[in-house]
This record gives structure tokens, C-alpha cells and sequence, in this order.
């Protein structure tokens, strides 16, 4: 099993580390990608190493995608290379989850018409001009896309996220 989480600096601490551990707990192997490779820094100072640029990404190599929010999105979204990641997945119905920001990626993407999601507060507007129905909720799961609102959705978002690959062959 193979996770790859995308971001680039000025992620939201929680909503990237909290995935990377969890995932590695679980004996997961974890790749982070990014617009260049080497340490990106989180929104409070912490800092992890980006082991590929976006290009280096094959994506029929992982089994999820995990996106967390922050200021990272912002960036991430301008990347050809990561909405490319970012369809393929969903052409494959793999599991992608989003958390705040995220899904900032998914509307860039062009995946999110007719989906249910959620997110942070300011990013539904983007969510529904997008085509999908946004959802006041703390995890909302629709097929292969899990989303959730904040960091205080963490444990929500992960419980979502552990019971889809754990169902995995």
C-alpha cells in the first residue's frame, strides 16, 4: 500500500502530519510531493522533506491521495503536474481525500461537478461554482473522495480514510 500527499509550503501543520504518521502507523508508505523537492514548512513552523517534485509522480504507483489544506493549495492548484495527479486518480477510482484547503485542488482539477464534499468555510462558494453540493459536515464521503472541513475534523477524516484502505485487498 502506497500513500502520496501533495502540498507545498505554508500547509496546515495537523492536516499533513497527522495523515503522514497515521499512514506510516498503519505500514503504509508515505510519499510527499511538491513544486520542488527537499523540506517544505508548514503554516506554524513545522517543517517535512518532499521526496519528488509533481513531475517525478507516476500515479497508477499509489493507492491514495491525500491533499491538506493551509496556504499550500493555492500553489499546488497552479501546478499542471498536480492536477494531472489528481485526474488520474479519480479516473482510476481511487480514493483521494481533502481536508480545509484541499479541495481547492479538486475544483482546479475539474473532478468536483456532481460530488458531495465539505471544506473549510471560505472554500464552499468554490465547492458549489464547481458543480458539487457542499455539506456542513465534519467528514463527507462520496465513492472514491473524502473531505473534511478543519483540523478539529482530523480524527473523522482519518477513521474515513483508514476504513477505505483497509478494505483494500
Amino acid at each position: 500500500m502506497k500513500a502520496l500527499i501533495i502540498s507545498a509550503d505554508g500547509f496546515e501543520d495537523s492536516e499533513l502530519l497527522v495523515p503522514y504518521y497515521r499512514l506510516k502507523e498503519a505500514g503504509v508508505t508515505v510519499d510527499v510531493a511538491s513544486l520542488k523537492k527537499g523540506a517544505i514548512s508548514g503554516k506554524h513552523g513545522y517543517a517535512i522533506e518532499a521526496n519528488h517534485t509533481l513531475q517525478e509522480i507516476k500515479p497508477g504507483e499509489y493507492d491514495l491521495l491525500v491533499l491538506p489544506g493551509g496556504k499550500a493549495p493555492e500553489a499546488v492548484r497552479a501546478a499542471k503536474a498536480a492536477l494531472d495527479i489528481v485526474k488520474a486518480f479519480f479516473l482510476d477510482n481511487k480514493p483521494v481525500a481533502a481536508i480545509c484547503h484541499g479541495p481547492q485542488i479538486l475544483v482546479s482539477a475539474g473532478v468536483m461537478r456532481g460530488r458531495r464534499a465539505t471544506c473549510y468555510k471560505t472554500v464552499a462558494g468554490e465547492l458549489r461554482q464547481a458543480g458539487a453540493a457542499y455539506e456542513e459536515r465534519e467528514v463527507v464521503v462520496d465513492g472514491n473522495l473524502i473531505t473534511s472541513r478543519q483540523p478539529s475534523d482530523l480524527p473523522a477524516f482519518m477513521r474515513e480514510i483508514m476504513k477505505k484502505i483497509l478494505r483494500k485487498p
